[in-house]
């Protein structure tokens, strides 16, 4: 059997996945702020990035209620393709006006999870749903992960986020620890804060083998950018790199909300970017057969804690989460929930039914 690092040592690295934390916030209100200034020019950039799921209409965002979107990043590299390739980073964010707050909740690629919309019975890692049934099935897996709805997407190829931090005149971060990447080109960080460019925004989004937390820190550092990237493209300074933004947004994203409802966004919702709570779910490793493959294995506690922060920040009442993924934790009777250490064996079993 390989080892958990000859796993991790043959997965090919994947920009795509760290660039969606890096664009979002441009496209839900860098976009919408100067679509207001310049509008004609901000609507053909809106319109090309709008793909619809289900004829769905952003209602909630007219009406002035809290939302819920999934954010993912594709390992895409080609412009324009917007429903191939896995989706390796996945965030829920769910936007409240009336509290002015924004809560983003960052779900790790290797989460074992149900395909939900495939013929039969199909569980595996939930970043491969975007590339089993695109951006519905990639919405609808995550949703009942976590029993919270969410009606609305973002999704991004690689290649954007150079050009993203670039257009925004840099973003301003705080380094975690000291660490020269070898996978990235040999940038070099230094603890303390930085002002970064495109390039090095990049290497210190996609770093993982350096962070002693692995791709949690890695998730750590994406919400850390997205603070700085929001700052950045809401301020007035940014203003004069516009056109070049807008190009870049409009060639990297899609998403099921319109120009209209970016709009909308900027007049009722820009309040609750003044205040960003982040968390993420938390699994434990596991070597899951059939396979074996590295997984990350979410507890049914941690799943429950993340849907009661999730449906408390949309005004939801809490509920107690029944779902494939409890189902298979409860069958998994000789696993131990409280082992941090053990990388320890997980079996799926196919429902009876």
């Amino acid at each position: 059997m390989e080892t958990r690092q000859q796993h991790r040592q043959q997965r090919p690295t994947r920009i795509a996945g760290k660039l969606i934390v890096l664009v979002v916030i441009a496209a839900l209100f860098a976009v919408a702020a100067y679509g207001l200034r310049l509008y004609s020019q901000a609507r053909y950039a809106a319109d090309q990035t709008y793909h619809g799921v289900d004829g769905k209409v952003a209602t909630e965002i007219q009406q002035k209620k809290p939302f819920a979107a999934l954010l993912l990043g594709v390992d895409t590299g080609a412009q324009g393709r917007v429903d191939k390739g896995h989706s390796d980073t996945i965030i829920i964010a769910v936007v409240n006006p009336a509290k002015n707050q924004t809560t983003m909740v960052s779900i790790p690629r290797d989460t074992a999870a149900q395909m939900i919309g495939t013929k039969s019975f199909n569980m595996q890692k939930i970043n491969a749903a975007y590339n089993i049934g695109g951006s519905k099935m990639a919405i609808d897996a995550v949703s009942s992960l976590v029993n919270v709805p969410i009606d609305y997407y973002l999704t991004i190829n690689m290649g954007a986020l150079q050009k993203v931090v670039d257009a925004v005149g840099g973003i301003d971060v705080t380094v975690p620890f000291s660490w020269t990447d070898k996978n990235t080109g040999g940038q070099t960080f230094t603890k303390g804060p930085a002002h970064l460019n495109g390039d090095m925004a990049l290497a210190f989004a996609r770093m993982r083998d350096e962070d002693p937390q692995g791709d949690y820190g890695r998730q750590q550092r994406q919400q850390q950018v997205i603070k700085a990237i929001l700052k950045k493209a809401v301020s007035v300074s940014t203003l004069a790199n516009f056109k070049p933004l807008l190009k870049t947004l409009s060639t990297n994203i899609a998403t099921n909300l319109s120009f209209d409802d970016m709009t909308a966004l900027l007049q009722n919702y820009r309040g609750a970017a003044k205040s960003i709570k982040t968390d993420h779910l938390q699994g434990k490793n596991a070597w899951v057969y059939p396979g074996p493959s590295a997984y990350q294995i979410a507890p049914t506690k941690e799943m429950q804690r993340v849907s009661n922060v999730l449906r408390t920040a949309l005004g939801l009442k809490t509920e107690t989460l029944t779902n494939e993924e409890t189902k298979q934790n409860a069958a998994n009777t000789g696993f131990d929930w409280n082992n941090v250490t053990t990388v320890q064996t997980y079996t799926i079993f196919t429902p009876a039914n």
